[in-house]
């Protein structure tokens, strides 16, 4: 248990972040009495605080808001005792024994195990539309909302596999799907471009940039150019998707964790077990495949189930 008041502020089990698969760890761990402390960060609850509606996590038949998602699982994972920081962890030793953290305000912890659930954040274009249309026609993630927008036209930016996927995903929901590229050629693999541009009701936009987005309420045409040309046009559409990539928030983990070249933390296949004992991987840190938030929740049940056996296995070592 901590020991804030003294020099010494140890932990059995820390978790840095919070979303779905920090407080499913949470939620877990505390159900196996191991205490653990959380740094949920400054605004805690990963992605899913900024997105409108939830239709596709399992429990919740009518939907329900990804704020308000966040909130119950929160509630759940403090009712069987875990405590929250609403800090960040800005400086890791996770070679130490036992692993030594240290806060954005300046305070030092130990733990003798650590949970990474730090997830990861949408890359944007960085148009002031982006921010103005968020939750109303805009969004970073085609499988969580394509749904929503069945039967319309949508657009999407993107030139690689995810783009590709997303574009093929939609154009089964939807009516027509405009795909911007900003090249003259696209980086998703050959039988991905193949399976694109087989589909009828996806057109392709070449050496095409977003400029803006306009609509009364919500999206309802992008603005685009064409950066060879420098022709403008409106294109009218319910939806705007951008499939540019994402980028986990791993960085303070950098040179100590294995990670694979987009900085996503490496897992042992099968398991939350990092290169380094003792450390565990849940959520998007380390999924750039699925990012879901049923499969971060999934991911969290395991890291806190390997952090238990391995803490278990030490201390049985010990005695």
């Amino acid at each position: 248990m901590s020991t804030e008041n003294g020099e010494n502020k140890h932990e059995k089990v820390i978790i840095i972040g919070s979303g779905p698969a920090g407080y499913t760890a949470a939620i877990y761990a505390s159900r196996a009495e191991l205490h653990p402390l959380m740094f949920s960060g400054m605004q805690p609850g990963g992605q899913l605080m900024i997105t409108n509606d939830v239709e596709n996590y399992p429990g919740y038949p009518t939907g329900i808001m990804g704020p308000e998602m966040m909130e119950d699982f929160r509630k759940q994972a403090e009712r069987f005792g875990t405590r929250m920081k609403y800090e960040n962890i800005v400086k890791v030793d996770l070679h130490a024994n036992p692993k030594k953290l240290v806060t954005d305000g300046g305070d030092e912890y130990t733990a003798d195990a650590v949970i990474i659930s730090t997830g990861a954040s949408a890359k944007w274009l960085g148009i002031d539309a982006e921010e103005r249309y968020m939750n109303r026609g805009v969004s970073a993630c085609a499988v969580c909302d394509g749904y929503f927008f069945r039967g319309q036209e949508v657009a999407i930016v993107g030139a690689g596999d995810t783009a590709a996927e997303e574009a093929l995903y939609l154009s089964k929901v939807c009516s027509k799907v405009h795909m911007l590229v900003r090249r003259d050629e696209m980086r998703a693999s050959k039988i991905m471009q193949a399976r694109v541009r087989a589909a009828e009701n996806i057109e392709i936009y070449w050496n095409t940039e977003a400029r803006d987005l306009s609509g009364e309420e919500k999206v309802e045409a992008v603005h685009v150019i064409n950066n060879q040309t420098q022709e403008e046009s409106v294109i009218p559409v319910g939806a705007f998707f951008v499939a540019i990539g994402h980028k986990p928030s791993t960085e303070i983990f950098d040179g100590q964790l294995d990670m694979d070249e987009a900085g996503y933390i490496i897992n042992k296949p099968g398991t939350s077990l990092t290169n380094i004992e003792g450390v565990f991987v849940s959520g998007d840190a380390a999924d750039n495949v699925y990012r879901q938030a049923v499969t971060a929740a999934g991911t969290g049940c395991m890291a806190a189930l390997d952090a238990e056996r391995w803490l278990a296995a030490k201390e049985a070592a010990i005695a």
